[in-house]
């Protein structure tokens, strides 16, 4: 991976440029049904506690030394320096059957190009019960051969596209794909930024399974030119023997942003990752159940976790500018328990749509 130098005071820069630029819509509580272009909201209740807990945070910790604060060190590589912390977490890891899953797919004929239900229906009353079974068949032998090749040589990428293309992205199937990974690679990513619009990401927080514990890693941006080094200690974290991506909404914001600050430094950026995004296999599996699919609703409904001074993340930006501005590093509490319980949350959301699905061990 190549790194380039950040241009110098690009802190300084941003800071310059940064404006209180509401990238969200304050709404009354329970009006989801919004007339507004803008798709990010914040409920007035939730907007009115988080003002008032920034007003009480810089008032605790006005003078107040970082070091005195938080617990961690300071990371140095070859993007320059950041602040590092670490918290280990309880959690219970679900592995699957992967030869049971195999043995599943298997008998999926649909996965072959041109047999959708009904002909599927047909093929196993005369008796072509597996892909193998195809082998035998004029017209379907070779996509059957296809499909068999990809489940027995090729990858989890693979094995998702083709899934996916046949089935769904949110299919259970293709989350059982992640069973072709051990847990120690997962990595589960969360990242809190200056808002939309390829703007600086200021804090990473990145999940491991170690012992069957997850361990947050988080890399934080004490002052924005220190990004590049938040960003190739992000990726280090990623860049495992064999290593499956698990986010949530990621595939639509976490990843491509990621992607686009990577290229902003000139940097190598590795796509070629298997990546499960846990929204969408939970839109699959609770959609009928609750009528929001935000992460804080689902660790509430699915997990019994209720947080405590939890700050919206659409607010973050809002924090991080007046800890810029302030000096102060209160404000920077809230953003980083936010970020850390978004990565145990999603970790367990994980391992328990694994277990809904797969009766996992």
């Amino acid at each position: 991976m190549a790194a380039v130098n950040a241009h110098a005071g690009i802190g300084a820069l941003w800071q310059q440029r940064l404006e209180k630029l509401q990238e969200y819509e304050v709404i009354r509580d329970g009006n989801i049904f919004r007339t507004s272009f803008r798709n990010s909201y914040v409920f007035a209740s939730e907007y009115e506690q988080a003002r008032q807990y920034l007003d009480w945070l810089i008032t605790k910790y006005r003078n107040v030394p970082f070091t005195t604060i938080f617990s961690g060190n300071e990371l140095a590589n070859e993007g320059g320096v950041c602040f590092s912390l670490c918290s280990y977490h309880p959690t219970i890891v679900k592995t699957i059957d992967i030869e049971r899953f195999r043995s599943e797919i298997l008998t999926d004929l649909t996965l072959v190009l041109g047999i959708g239900e009904k002909i599927e229906r047909r093929l196993k009353n005369r008796g072509y019960q597996t892909l193998y079974d195809l082998l035998q068949h004029q017209k379907f032998r070779m996509p059957a051969r296809q499909v068999i090749e990809c489940l027995t040589y090729g990858n989890s990428i693979d094995l998702i596209n083709l899934i996916g293309r046949r089935r769904s992205r949110s299919h259970p199937r293709v989350l059982g794909t992640a069973g072709f990974h051990d847990p120690e690679e997962y990595v589960f990513l969360d990242i809190e930024t200056l808002g939309l619009f390829s703007r600086p990401i200021i804090l990473f927080g990145v999940g491991t399974i170690e012992n069957k514990r997850l361990i947050v890693h988080q890399y934080l941006l004490r002052d924005i030119d220190e990004e590049q080094a938040a960003l190739i200690a992000t990726i280090e974290q990623m860049s495992g023997d064999h290593p499956a991506l698990i986010t949530f909404n990621g595939k639509s914001f976490d990843f491509p942003y990621l992607q686009d600050r990577l290229a902003y430094y000139g940097m190598n950026r590795n796509s070629q990752i298997p990546h499960f995004d846990v929204l969408q296999f939970s839109r699959s599996r609770w959609r009928d159940e609750f009528h929001s699919l935000r992460l804080c609703m689902l660790e509430k409904e699915i997990l019994g976790i209720n947080r405590e001074n939890d700050i919206p993340g659409q607010m973050v930006p809002e924090f991080y500018e007046t800890y810029l501005h302030t000096n102060n590093c209160g404000p920077l509490i809230p953003i980083i328990e936010h970020n850390k319980q978004d990565v145990v949350s999603l970790a367990l959301l994980f391992f328990r749509l694994l277990n809904d699905y797969y009766g996992c061990c």
